[in-house]
C-alpha cells in the first residue's frame, strides 16, 4: 500500500490531499483536520495510519488552498468558518463517490476541533453518502441545533476528561444529535490527547466505529467513561 498525492476538486477550487487504500478495504474515512491545522496534522496522520492497519483507506485533504491558509494565518477566520469547511468536505465526497478508485467504498468523516463540527455539518447535507462520523476533540456545538437534529450517521465524539470546557459542548450536542450515537470519555486526557497513550486510545475507538459502520466486521462493547 502506497500514499498518493490527490487533487479533489471541491466546488470553484481544487484541494491537496493525501490518498491510502489498503488492500481489500471496503470503506474510506476522510479527515477533516482542526483549527489551524492541515493533511499534516501528526495527530491525525497517527490516527489514520491505526484505521489503515484496520483495512480501512485514507484521505488526509488541506481543507483550504495554500493562498487561504497565508491568510488564515493572519486572521484565523477561514477556520472557524464552518460553512465554507463543510463545503469543502462536501465536495471531496463527490469526488470520492465518483472516483473509479473509491467509488465502491463506503465514506466516514473523522473531524477534529472545527472539523467536527464541519464534519457533522457535511454529513447532514449529504445523508445517503456518509455512514458514520467520528470527532476527537471536536466542537460540534458550532455545526448548530438544527443540523445537529438532521445528522443520520452514526456519531462518534472523542473528549480528554480533563478538555473542561469542550467536554461541556459536546454533551449539550450530544443531547441533540437525534441519530445513533456516542460519548467516549478518554480518562486524564486534555484537548490535544498528548499523554500517555491517550491518543492511541483515540485511534483505537476511531478504528471500531469505522470498522462497524463501514464495514460491519466488528462490534463496539460499552466501556467505563462512554455515555
Amino acid at each position: 500500500m502506497t500514499e498518493v498525492s490527490v487533487q479533489v476538486p471541491a466546488g470553484a477550487v481544487v484541494l491537496d490531499g493525501d490518498l491510502s487504500i489498503p488492500e481489500g478495504a471496503r470503506g474510506i474515512v476522510l479527515f477533516a483536520h482542526g483549527s489551524g491545522s492541515s493533511r499534516h496534522s501528526p495527530r491525525n496522520r497517527r490516527v489514520a495510519a491505526t484505521l489503515r492497519e484496520g483495512g480501512l483507506a485514507t484521505l488526509l485533504i488541506d481543507l483550504l488552498t495554500p493562498k487561504e491558509e497565508a491568510v488564515d494565518l493572519q486572521t484565523a477566520h477561514l477556520r472557524f468558518n464552518i460553512h465554507l469547511l463543510a463545503s469543502r468536505l462536501a465536495g471531496a465526497t463527490d469526488w470520492l463517490s465518483s472516483t473509479d478508485q473509491t467509488r465502491s467504498l463506503r465514506i466516514g468523516y473523522f473531524g477534529a476541533s472545527t472539523g467536527g463540527a464541519a464534519a457533522l455539518v457535511a454529513a447532514a447535507e449529504r445523508p445517503d453518502h456518509i455512514a458514520a462520523v467520528v470527532s476527537r476533540g471536536g466542537r460540534p456545538d458550532l455545526a448548530g441545533d438544527e443540523v445537529l437534529g438532521r445528522v443520520r450517521a452514526p456519531t462518534l465524539l472523542i473528549v480528554g476528561s480533563y478538555d473542561t470546557t469542550v467536554l461541556h459542548l459536546n454533551r449539550e450536542a450530544f443531547a441533540k444529535l437525534s441519530g445513533e450515537k456516542r460519548l467516549e470519555i478518554i480518562p486524564g486526557a486534555t484537548h490535544l490527547f498528548e499523554e500517555p497513550g491517550a491518543l492511541d486510545r483515540v485511534a483505537a475507538l476511531a478504528r471500531e466505529w469505522f470498522q462497524l459502520h463501514l464495514t460491519g466486521r466488528t462490534t463496539m462493547h460499552a466501556r467505563p467513561g462512554s455515555e
